[in-house]
């Protein structure tokens, strides 16, 4: 009975840790004898560290839980654990690597060390060959780092441990170096590392002789992980998708209420697609950096002297080519050097031809972009090859232009303009396109039968020379401000009069409301137009200067604007009234071009006969799924007679029975079989 109630404590640590939770001064003496075994299982540790030693594990842990209870006596423990991963980390065994790096998490949890020191030594830590640590130290930093920053920017710590990230980026571990910029992406993603000593810090991975830390910084730059971390994350276990409810509803009975029920969940479902979609900010990591210009030159001087994957030198010109558009940048050897790809038998140029435009822009000498320009009509803009062909060199070169108007010739245009009748119905459109990009620019480049109707828009333009800069002190169009009619009393901004309320409103019926008509505007359109242009800068001049605008008052600044572009110059017949604008058009385009701009086709190309039928094949796959499975009970059983007449040929079996008993009985059968029958029924009754 004696030996059941000894004290246990020194042997049982998980009771004597949570006691200690509990009461701490009670267990100050089991705790500092369990101090003192840990301080001489350490220096047995110490003689031998290559060995797994689970007792030290055990008293790590348990020192790290009840740290917080006697800060007095371990005030030491923190750097004991930090100089012994420090010294042994590439020695000891990796379980209690993984013990003493989870120990420290714990006490920085607890605010015990102070998060530099931590976050140095993990960094180091990420030399060691063990994937699992490398995994866990990385989500505790980025975790770590997010808490530190999470009220307030806390510049000193970010600062210590960004100047300690680039000497690991330069580390001679590869795996290091990369476990380090993955961590300076995230935070730059996450917004909390998003200024610009990160992204500086970032360009110097994009000079790395190791393939995938240059990859990881090129992505960067490029934004594609973002897309493939959105496509991942979507997972199947989400719910029904859209297609699962089409499926159902299809196979399911039509009436008004089913097509309800549809139309609702359908609803639901962009509704929470809508959530789920992670946030997006506008600014870009290539507008944070210091010195572009020397940037771009470094990379070309790498990208020339590169022995990379093409798909490594294919990222470099992509970044290069936005560096050089964005902020407009002077690198002349590197259009020398994309010229060499621009041939129709390239792979992947598509993308050369879009790096090509993304790096032309209003300051590039002309005699640079021309010969770009040519380069591209020479060998795409030909008749020997496809539609296809054809299509993408003048949308190449319409994108070209639209970004440096000086690098085409009135020649070339002309010549380009007579694809305007070409019998491919792709080439034809995009010549259009490009007749009407010059119809804007400057329409007196065209020839007279491609210049269009004269507006008041094109009536103005005209292509600047280089170098030329033309600066307004007043904002255009904004003179239709002074000339609109003031808003009468009861009569809100947009031109809609207010109704007063009555008792037919109550009932839920429909009020009629009074809204400008078109003979208003077109009033308003002939006062600008009979005013002197003298005048008309003069009171865009006094309106922009007098008062802060609205955004509803540059909206309408902007509608006169885009009415310029409809409008028929003065003195000039309006003939169409009706006026399509492309939509696409429109759209406020961004900084970056898209590939679909260069392979834009308005016409779908014709399948051959191969990839129909591998279009065909590829719908047989899953067919047997929807098959009817007979199975027999007995694999090996023999067929019946019934099989057996399948397979048999029509002559063998045109004077059977069954198949003569398919045709239809003359009516003499049918009454002589009914005779019959009502003979056998008599006499079955009659006995």
């Amino acid at each position: 009975m004696s030996g059941r109630n000894n004290n246990k404590l020194p042997t049982n640590l998980p009771q004597l840790q949570n006691l200690i939770k509990r009461d701490p001064a009670c267990y100050a003496e089991e705790f500092l004898q369990q101090y003192k075994h840990y301080q001489s299982i350490v220096e047995v540790f110490k003689l031998q560290p290559d060995k797994p030693n689970k007792e030290l594990a055990t008293l790590v842990m348990f020192m790290a839980q009840t740290a917080h209870c006697y800060p007095q006596h371990l005030e030491d423990f923190p750097q004991q654990l930090k100089s012994i991963l420090s010294s042994q980390h590439t020695l000891m065994d990796s379980d209690l690597r993984m013990t003493l790096c989870k120990a420290l998490i714990m006490l920085r949890n607890k605010d015990l060390i102070s998060p530099s020191v931590l976050l140095e030594l993990f960094f180091e830590l990420f030399r060691c060959h063990d994937k699992l640590l490398r995994k866990t130290l990385y989500t505790h930093i980025v975790t770590d780092i997010k808490n530190i920053n999470a009220k307030h920017k806390n510049n000193k710590v970010n600062s210590t441990l960004q100047n300690f990230m680039y000497t690991m980026l330069r580390d001679n571990n590869a795996i290091a170096a990369k476990m380090s910029l993955d961590v300076m992406i995230e935070l730059y993603r996450r917004n909390i590392w998003n200024d610009a000593k990160t992204v500086n810090v970032i360009t110097t991975a994009c000079f790395s002789k190791v393939t995938k830390i240059l990859v990881a910084a090129l992505q960067f730059f490029l934004g594609r992980d973002e897309e493939k971390k959105d496509s991942d994350s979507e997972s199947e276990d989400d719910g029904p998708t859209a297609r699962d409810l089409m499926v159902r509803y299809a196979t399911s009975k039509k009436n008004t209420k089913s097509k309800k029920k549809l139309d609702k969940a359908m609803k639901v479902l962009k509704k929470h697609k809508k959530k789920k979609r992670p946030e997006v900010y506008n600014f870009s990591a290539i507008h944070l950096i210091h010195d572009p210009q020397e940037f771009a030159e470094k990379l070309l001087k790498e990208l020339e002297n590169s022995k990379e994957r093409f798909e490594v030198k294919m990222m470099l010109m992509d970044l290069i080519s936005r560096l050089v558009g964005i902020h407009e940048l002077f690198l002349f050897n590197y259009y020398p050097f994309i010229q060499r790809f621009i041939q129709p038998h390239q792979r992947e140029v598509t993308k050369i031809l879009l790096f090509a435009a993304q790096s032309t822009h209003h300051l590039v000498p002309p005699e640079i972009a021309q010969s770009l320009l040519m380069t591209v009509a020479n060998n795409f803009v030909t008749e020997r090859n496809s539609g296809e062909v054809m299509t993408v060199g003048i949308n190449a070169i319409k994108e070209l232009t639209s970004r440096c108007p000086l690098a085409m010739t009135e020649e070339l245009l002309q010549d380009l303009a007579q694809y305007k009748t070409h019998k491919d119905k792709n080439v034809c459109m995009s010549a259009r396109a490009l007749i009407q990009l010059f119809r804007t620019l400057d329409p007196k480049m065209l020839q007279k039968k491609f210049r269009g109707k004269p507006t008041e828009a094109s009536t103005e333009a005209k292509i600047h020379a280089y170098g030329e800069l033309v600066a307004k002190d007043y904002i255009p169009g904004a003179e239709v401000l002074e000339v609109e009619k003031e808003p009468k009393e009861g009569e809100d901004d947009d031109g809609w009069e207010s109704a007063s309320l009555s008792d037919d409103e109550e009932d839920g019926e429909w009020i009629d409301v009074y809204h400008s008509s078109d003979e208003e505007q077109k009033e308003v359109a002939e006062k600008l137009q009979a005013m002197p242009e003298g005048e008309r800068k003069s009171k865009a001049a006094a309106v922009s200067g007098s008062r802060l605008l609205t955004q509803e008052e540059f909206k309408k600044i902007r509608i006169a604007q885009v009415s310029k572009e409809i409008n028929a110059a003065p003195g000039k017949s309006e003939k169409r009234k009706n006026v399509e604008i492309d939509s696409d058009e429109e759209e406020s385009r961004g900084e970056l071009l898209s590939l679909r701009d260069i392979e834009r086709l308005h016409k779908k190309p014709k399948s051959d006969k191969e990839s129909r039928l591998a279009t065909v094949l590829a719908g047989r796959t899953d067919r047997k799924e929807f098959v009817r499975k007979r199975t027999k009970m007995n694999p090996h059983a023999s067929t019946t007679n019934k099989e057996k007449k399948k397979n048999k040929s029509f002559m063998m079996m045109r004077y059977s029975q069954n198949i003569r008993s398919k045709n239809k009985r003359s009516f003499r059968d049918k009454q002589i079989a009914l005779r019959d029958a009502l003979l056998k029924k008599r006499k079955r009754l009659m006995k």
